[in-house]
């Protein structure tokens, strides 16, 4: 008999919601209507069993068909939605994207670790940064990224191990780092430093910045950032210039935390306004 905690927790999980929430993240940016098999392809589940749970999202609201396609429809959206409206860190945070974004004429972001990618949580955009589309629930891979680095190097040895292991340090330019124990080291000094500055890892010519968010008794529960093109910033420019800024305004975001206290938040209608 296997009593480890493993099977412990397989024996606790309801597959159901497993699969349906694997025909839900089949839905994405290449494949917006797909069909039933093409999802069953996508999941590796069988197409009746696809078909069993896309009928019933359908009858929750969450799908709709057109012949042989189906789509997401608009309520998908309230499950972030109660996300945000339970997480007091976007109401408090929103407002100081906002000032960082004209402060600096960049985009803003907040985001934290989701195994070995970081979620943006939070944005306010200030104009469009080379190709990147980023909005809010985009991910990005860890190793490449600022925020990444300032999670994974205040996170746990876990969570580093993972990115490491399950996410390979695939080389996304020539300047990503993919050696496991250059990016051991980088990590340190992201440590030391108390920021991270990534320079066309993720893509040639994105520059970011980023700097820890702390909650009331010191513990980084996610990162702000800053981000820009090698065509009109340098990384010194960026050390120089921003990184004070960036740091200030992740202090202030943890004031207001503190503050605040970590009661659930309704977000206010209206709190995602951008800077143009």
């Amino acid at each position: 008999m296997n009593d480890s905690p493993e099977a412990g927790l397989d024996r606790d999980r309801i597959q159901s919601i497993e699969r349906g929430f694997a025909v839900l993240l089949a839905f994405d940016e290449e494949s917006p209507s797909p069909t039933a098999t093409e999802v069953a392809e996508r999941t590796g589940l069988s197409r009746p069993a696809v078909r069993r749970i896309l009928l019933t999202l359908q009858h929750l609201g969450y799908v709709k068909v057109s012949g042989q396609r189906w789509m997401l429809t608009p309520r998908v959206l309230t499950i972030g939605q109660h996300f945000a409206a339970t997480n007091s860190i976007i109401e408090v945070t929103q407002p100081h994207l906002l000032r960082l974004a004209e402060r600096t004429g960049e985009s803003a972001s907040l985001a934290q670790l989701d195994g070995i990618d970081v979620i943006y949580i939070a944005r306010v955009h200030a104009r469009r940064v080379l190709s990147l589309n980023v909005d809010i629930g985009t991910r990005l891979p860890a190793h490449a990224t600022a925020m990444g680095r300032v999670l994974a190097a205040f996170g746990g040895a876990d969570e580093v191990d993972r990115i490491i292991n399950e996410g390979g340090l695939p080389a996304l330019t020539s300047r990503t780092v993919t050696d496991p124990i250059n990016f051991r080291d980088i990590l340190h000094q992201v440590r030391v430093d108390g920021f991270a500055i990534v320079d066309g890892e993720l893509e040639e010519g994105f520059l970011s910045a980023s700097a820890p968010v702390r909650d009331a008794k010191g513990a980084v529960i996610a990162a702000i950032a800053y981000s820009t093109s090698r065509a009109r910033q340098t990384p010194e420019e960026v050390a120089r210039d921003v990184l004070p800024i960036l740091r200030e305004i992740a202090l202030d975001i943890g004031s207001d935390l503190a503050v605040l206290g970590d009661r659930p938040r309704v977000l206010a209608l209206g709190a995602r306004n951008t800077f143009s």
